[in-house]
């Protein structure tokens, strides 16, 4: 028996698929199909959250700019202008000092485009009925469970 897929909740296996308690033999399935389901409070959630973190992680660079062209445009004696180039290099070094602790702010955002803005469905039509084996807000999960499937269901039809 060859283990296609598996996690706490779904197992995909050259027998068949098993999710919740219910178990799917590969030789009663006649059709695989996935489908978009209606967004979710988790899928709205993540959105707004990706939104809120763009809009914090771009008001920094935009304030600093506005010093910085304020500060050129407002220097009336031009003397003064090593004032001027100071600021901007301490603020570059702040800058350059502070980019490692962005990794987490990307990284949750990077990870939160992995997971998709929708919600997916997988399908299966077994003995002329349609079963939803997965509701999924996870896009990159379920796109490696629907190919485990697809895989099982493709194995099992060459081996007829």
């Amino acid at each position: 028996m060859t283990t296609y897929y598996r996690d706490d909740t779904i197992q995909v296996t050259s027998d068949g698929i098993r999710t919740l308690g219910v178990t799917v033999w590969l030789r009663d399935i006649e059709y695989v199909w996935r489908a978009k389901g209606r967004g979710n409070a988790r899928v709205r959630s993540r959105l707004v959250g990706r939104g809120i973190l763009i809009f914090l992680l771009s008001i920094p660079p935009l304030v600093a700019l506005v010093c910085v062209v304020s500060l050129f445009y407002a220097a009336d004696d031009r003397d003064a202008w090593g004032i001027v180039i100071a600021i901007i290099a301490v603020g570059i070094a702040a800058a350059v000092a502070l980019t490692p602790f962005l990794e987490l702010p990307l990284g949750w955002l990077d990870r939160s485009y992995d997971r998709g803005g929708g919600v997916h469905e997988l399908w299966i039509q077994s003995r002329g009925q349609e079963i939803m084996l997965l509701r999924t807000s996870d896009a990159l999960r379920f796109g490696q469970i629907y190919r485990a499937v697809r895989r099982a269901v493709e194995q099992h039809t060459e081996g007829r």
